[in-house]
């Protein structure tokens, strides 16, 4: 079961969230750019983590989910002229009733098979997409308005307001699906990923828990899709490629799955390590890949991981030490008390 308030997760959430409003703050118009990146990537990364994670569905095709929010908010807003509200409502509908119809076909499906369903479904999306000249085929669609909040005194258009309500938003994300997840319906969901036959002779059906899973995974990753779409007033066909999901899978790994502050890790660094070093080479996906191997190779936890792994040795460290000096404290009261009893001692101390 997750705890939503474990010390280590909380305090890398509270770091996360206070590094993202500081950069906000004191950053620069392109490196508040790249902070709203790493927002939208982590809201993904973090859905994708709900199935990744937990009953241990891992998909290729999350990419599709986050193409449909993104192509119905553009839709709504930039063809038929809708409001924002009304625009992002009908994309989050969007993305959960894919997430509930890819669910429901792929509830049989496992491993290596999920895999592959959950792809060809996302390449499903993307040709059909590529192929419509109503959402503008390849070239994709451009003109994506921000929400006008000027009565709440906000300006979207001001990056560093943008940057920082997307921050914001990426932490209520994370606090729902922390309280999700520490719910029954969440403890089900880890039972089901460390053993599904255990669960079934229990009387309890995994097959609505993971289609209620992928229905909130897509729901949540059509709404990065909608931040995206707003991000870059923009959108492509590029969102439902199979690459799209693998980079959002990399940053779930690289930060490490199950724990959901781990993807958001990993989405920063991901992000951060593409604009770093693509700035002296155009191959930074190679030390992307080192860095994946390497975390794969030491156990596969990732960031995350050896951050637990740390706090464990530090706890076992200042364990021995109390331990040795309550021993050294015994002996030290035990050779006091045989001194004082010592009969040349007390004679001694008479004379």
């Amino acid at each position: 079961m997750l705890r939503l308030f474990d010390p280590l997760r909380t305090l890398l959430a509270l770091l996360l969230l206070l590094a993202g409003l500081w950069w906000a703050r004191t950053g620069d118009y392109f490196g508040r750019e790249i902070l709203a990146e790493m927002a939208v990537f982590a809201i993904a990364a973090m859905g994708l983590d709900l199935l990744a994670g937990f009953p241990r569905l891992v998909s290729m095709g999350h990419g599709l989910f986050v193409g449909i929010g993104a192509y119905g908010y553009a839709v709504a807003t930039a063809l038929w002229g809708w409001s924002w509200p009304a625009a992002i409502l009908l994309a989050l509908a969007l993305s959960a009733l894919a997430g509930l119809l890819v669910g429901l076909a792929t509830v049989r499906a496992r491993d290596v098979f999920y895999i592959m369903a959950t792809l060809a479904f996302g390449q499903m999306g993307y040709v059909w997409v590529v192929r419509s000249a109503e959402l503008g085929g390849d070239d994709g669609l451009a003109g994506v308005p921000r929400p006008e909040l000027a009565a709440l005194g906000l300006d979207l258009g001001d990056s560093a307001t943008f940057a920082t309500l997307l921050v914001l938003l990426a932490a209520a994300v994370y606090l729902l699906l922390g309280r999700l997840l520490a719910s029954g319906f969440g403890r089900t969901l880890v039972a089901i990923g460390q053993n599904e036959r255990r669960v079934r002779a229990l009387g309890i059906a995994p097959g609505p828990y993971r289609v209620a899973a992928t229905t909130v995974s897509g729901t949540v990753a059509g709404f990065a899709g909608v931040l995206a779409a707003m991000h870059s007033m923009y959108v492509s066909p590029e969102l439902f490629h199979w690459t799209w999901s693998g980079e959002v899978l990399t940053m779930a790994i690289l930060g490490g799955v199950g724990s959901l502050v781990g993807p958001a890790l990993g989405a920063a660094a991901v992000v951060w390590l593409k604009y770093a070093v693509s700035g002296w080479t155009e191959y930074w996906g190679l030390f992307l890949g080192l860095f994946l191997i390497l975390a794969v190779w030491t156990g596969g936890q990732g960031l995350y991981g050896y951050l637990e792994r740390l706090r464990a040795w530090l706890l076992r460290t200042l364990t021995r030490q109390e331990e040795a000096d309550a021993r050294g404290d015994r002996t030290g009261q035990t050779l006091r008390r045989s001194h004082r009893h010592r009969p040349g001692v007390a004679a001694g101390g008479e004379g």
